[in-house]
Parts: C-alpha cells; sequence; structure tokens
C-alpha cells in the first residue's frame, strides 16, 4: 500500500482543532490552530539537531497540504 505523505484529521472531543499527520520520518502530528507537534516515535538523540531546522519547513509543508485539500474540497 502506498501511503500518502500528510493526511488530515478531526475529531469529535476537539472540534475546534485541525489536525494534519505526516506519515513519513519523522511521523508526527501538528495540530493546527496552535501548531502544537507530538511525535509519534521516538527520535534518535543524533537526528534531533538535523530534525529542529526540518521541522519549520515539514509545519508549513503541512500547513500549505492543509490549504490545497480546502481549496480542491471547496472546488467539487
Amino acid at each position: 500500500m502506498n501511503l500518502p505523505k500528510f493526511v488530515i484529521g478531526d475529531n469529535t472531543d476537539f472540534p475546534e482543532d485541525i489536525f494534519v499527520i505526516h506519515l513519513e520520518y519523522p511521523r508526527f502530528v501538528i495540530n493546527l490552530k496552535d501548531d502544537e507537534v507530538e511525535f509519534l516515535e521516538d527520535i534518535e538523540e543524533e537526528d534531533e539537531k538535523e530534525l529542529e531546522s526540518e521541522m519549520e519547513h515539514l509545519i508549513t509543508i503541512a500547513g500549505e497540504f492543509y490549504d490545497r485539500e480546502i481549496e480542491r474540497y471547496e472546488e467539487e
């Protein structure tokens, strides 16, 4: 099975929150309401510094992904 890089999620317990899930390493969930990030796996210590700069980029891409998906949804 081929998985997309990002998926959108929501939850009825958090009606104001929108989640984007990143399915490639490093796997994480970002809450677009407040940009809070939760990693879904342990990050190797030697990877932490490299990921710090990459995470800012990934968070930006996650927001752009959400915006594109909403535009596509509204067009349909």
